[in-house]
């Protein structure tokens, strides 16, 4: 472990932890010294985005030594190149939006729970306590979503008790039915007192589940969107978050009697859970344990707000400095997190790099740097009981490695679906949020891309300049080019299972899902090698991968993938290999463990003693 700054600072005692039982009565927090932050670099080129929503690293390795990256299955020689042809893509629709169903929690995949792996000093299980501003498949914008709710379900199955909070959004209320979980009680956000109350999905919770509980405000959650609306981020977002950790953390003792071993909370929404624990929630015996845990899935959006939010949210001023929450006269709750989370953990061991350097780091790369063995690397997975062409129940036709028949039969279906009819012409697939991100500017840059005798599939919707460019590409050749604006799970599968190839040119990529369930699907993936893109896809073994953001880089490798894709026998040995790879959640999940495992051998940052910080 890096060796110790130490800082001290003033804190005044919260109401909050008057309520953590509805009959007892605790003592309030104490002063006491608090853990330093770190200097965040300047703003990088690839810089946080104004909206705050939406090569290996040397920690890369558990605390075993084993790698924190998922092995290929095997490795084989890249099949030869064959001369590429020309050419080039069909229908713009927006289909109605399909009426929402009642979601209920999944069944338990185990019959009994096996021992548990994490545990506790006195050898019973260790409590995990998940945070989360989205959760599928109640409320999800993206991948964080899927990611929490996957690490969750496999956390559960092998044995460890696992709780996920959520807020009660209006859209989970329209998809699930709850059932209330306790009385209501008071949550103090600053200088104001707040009502909250939790739920649970009305549904009984099944052994070797995770436990949902969703915390219920109707001012901060009942509306639209989770994050914002048309008109962009909602402007008290700091504060729905606030009250959003602060009712867990007073909650906790109402849930589980007793506290869990980890706090582990995911991106900047619940990155104030570790600063409100490490600071007046840590007086209290309850939570002074508690380790805090806090996964970046994307460093690109950090949660800035003015200075004045910090007394609206409850924190002392005393914290906003260089060190700990201020980034460049801004309070930034995401460097406030990483600052005092016990470990970090990032969506890929690559991006653990890349958000160490300048170019990748989104102006916290200092901050990252001074967490050093702090912050680890571990690819996400995939469902692959989902995510299975040889199970999948969505798609039309289902097929293996061992019978490839089907995935023809998918790609008929999805021309039809799209309205694409050359026949013979490989399918190009992007499945995304249509944002500068994902590499649309590369994708739109090059007139010459879309000059190959090839078809065109966009599913997705974003930023209004991109839908419009791309409709205006279908509408001038809808034979070849189609654009779905209207996102659905059951037409991503079809794609997936139909296309030949998917587009992944992304500027930067912390993991990525989807070129992982391409694979799985015989969808050779063309992308940028960066991220948990590298981590994932072996160049010409299983996808095709460049390295310069330029039109031109992106443009050779596409040639590539043409070139492979007209020699039948060599594009059918890349689909089998890229079916073969295993991107299980196992796999990821037994990673975590090892995470846990180590952090909880560690001395936990505290409020009350000096303070281990890393610099």
């Amino acid at each position: 472990m890096s060796s110790p700054s130490v800082v001290s600072m003033d804190r005044a005692a919260s109401p909050d932890t008057e309520l953590l039982t509805p009959n007892a009565s605790v003592p309030t927090p104490s002063d006491g010294a608090h853990p330093a932050g770190e200097k965040g670099a300047s703003p990088s080129e690839n810089g946080a985005t104004s909206s705050e929503n939406g090569a290996t690293s040397n920690a890369a390795t558990g605390d075993d030594g084993s790698s924190l990256v998922t092995e290929p299955a095997t490795r084989r020689k890249a099949a030869p190149r064959v001369k590429k042809t020309a050419s080039s893509a069909s229908t713009a629709t927006r289909p109605k939006r399909a009426s929402r169903k009642k979601l209920e929690p999944p069944p338990s995949t185990i019959a009994t729970l096996p021992p548990a792996p994490l545990t506790r000093p006195d050898g019973t299980p260790a409590p995990v306590v998940h945070l989360a501003g989205e959760l599928s498949p109640y409320a999800r914008t993206g991948g964080l979503g899927e990611a929490v709710a996957s690490l969750a379900k496999y956390q559960a199955a092998s044995g460890i008790p696992v709780t996920v909070f959520m807020p009660l959004y209006s859209a989970v209320r329209e998809r699930t039915e709850v059932r209330p979980l306790g009385p209501e009680f008071t949550v103090s956000v600053g200088p104001r007192t707040e009502k909250a109350r939790l739920y649970e999905p009305a549904t009984p919770h099944q052994p070797g589940n995770p436990r949902i509980v969703f915390v219920e405000s109707e001012a901060y959650f009942d509306r639209p969107g989770l994050y914002g609306d048309d008109l962009g981020d909602y402007p008290d977002n700091a504060r729905r978050y606030a009250f959003f950790a602060r009712a867990i953390l007073v909650a906790l003792p109402r849930v589980l009697a007793q506290p869990p071993s980890i706090v582990h909370a995911h991106d900047w929404q619940t990155a104030l859970a570790s600063i409100y624990l490490k600071t007046e929630f840590a007086a209290h015996p309850y939570y002074e344990g508690i380790r805090a845990v806090l996964s970046v899935h994307n460093a690109g959006y950090q949660g800035h707000f003015p200075e004045s939010t910090m007394a609206d949210i409850g924190l002392p001023f005393s914290l906003y400095n260089h060190r700990q929450l201020e980034w460049w006269g801004r309070v930034n709750l995401l460097k406030g997190g990483l600052v005092f989370s016990d470990l970090v953990v990032t969506v890929s061991p690559t991006h653990a790099h890349e958000l160490r350097t300048e170019k990748g780091g989104f102006g916290l790369d200092g901050v990252f740097v001074a967490l050093r063995d702090r912050l680890v690397g571990i690819v996400n997975g995939i469902d692959q009981e989902i995510w299975d062409p040889a199970r999948d129940t969505i798609i039309p036709r289902r097929y293996s490695p061992e019978n490839m028949s089907g995935k023809k039969r998918n790609r008929l279906a999805l021309q039809r679906a799209t309205g694409l009819s050359r026949w013979q012409a490989p399918i190009f697939a992007l499945t995304a949020r249509l944002v500068a991100q994902k590499g649309l500017d590369l994708i739109l840059g090059d007139p010459g891309y879309f000059a190959f005798d090839a078809q065109y599939v966009f599913l997705g919707h974003g930023d209004s300049r991109y839908e419009l460019a791309l409709t205006e590409l279908s509408e001038r050749a809808p034979s070849r080019i189609a654009v779905k604006l209207d996102f659905t799970e059951e037409f991503e599968h079809l794609l997936l299972a139909g296309a030949d190839m998917c587009l992944m040119p992304s500027q930067y990529e912390p993991c990525g899902l989807t070129q992982m369930r391409a694979q799985r699907y015989g969808t050779i993936p063309v992308a940028r090698r960066v991220g948990g893109l590298a981590d994932t896809i072996e160049d010409g073994v299983t996808g095709f991968l460049f390295d310069d953001y330029t039109p031109a880089d992106f443009m050779h490798a596409a040639t590539r993938a043409v070139d492979q894709y007209h020699d039948p026998v060599a594009w059918e040995e890349m689909m089998r290999e890229a079916m073969a790879r295993d991107f299980s959640w196992e796999r990821s999940a037994s990673r975590y463990l090892n995470v846990y495992r180590r952090v909880l051998g560690l001395p936990a940052i505290r409020h009350d003693r000096p303070v281990a910080v890393g610099v």
